[in-house]
């Protein structure tokens, strides 16, 4: 059974139909929406700030989601909209994330960063703080660049199907 556990009095809420693995983590201030699936190793640490998940969402394995203090000088908070694909090992802290988005395997995306709707992040890119990305844009390297625009063709076969799969596999768990 999934880690769920209230910190400073925030418990996190789960909505209907979502699946959490055996040992995901879920602390604190944390909203994650319908139909998600948030996999194993998976830690949202809603201690000191606020985390919200969209519908249709999944956080892979390893996934790391943390944010900054909200009594620090430059909080953040972490918001990943609906069908959104969260890679295995990457860490998202204090960053935005628009909705029908895929972050790669072991991509880093820090604080106060926005993703707009319609981005890939590839595998192992760096998003550094601040950041304000294009919509539906591919974005690489360290430090993450725009190396191209997504294709409508790229949305519904990476983006959308990811998503779409992965609602599929954790239906093999419930």
């Amino acid at each position: 059974m999934a880690l769920i556990k209230e910190v400073r009095g925030h418990t996190p809420r789960v909505g209907q139909n979502t699946w959490l693995a055996d040992t995901a983590v879920l602390l604190g201030d944390v909203s994650v929406g319908r139909d998600c699936s948030i996999w194993f190793n998976a830690v949202l640490r809603g201690d000191v700030n606020t985390i919200t998940i969209g519908d249709r969402t999944n956080i892979q394995d390893g996934v790391v989601i943390h944010t900054l203090y909200d009594g620090s000088k430059h909080p953040s908070q972490t918001h990943i909209g609906s069908d959104v694909s969260i890679g295995h090992n990457a860490v998202i802290h204090g960053a935005v994330i628009g909705d029908d988005c895929l972050i790669g395997m072991g991509a880093t995306i820090l604080d106060n960063a926005v993703v707009p709707p319609g981005c890939i992040i590839a595998a192992n890119a760096l998003v550094l703080s601040n950041a304000r990305l294009e919509p539906d844009s591919v974005y690489a390297g360290v430090p993450a660049k725009k190396v191209k625009d997504v294709t409508p063709e790229q949305r519904e076969e990476i983006i959308r199907r990811t998503a779409r799969d992965y609602r599929m596999y954790a239906s093999w768990y419930e």
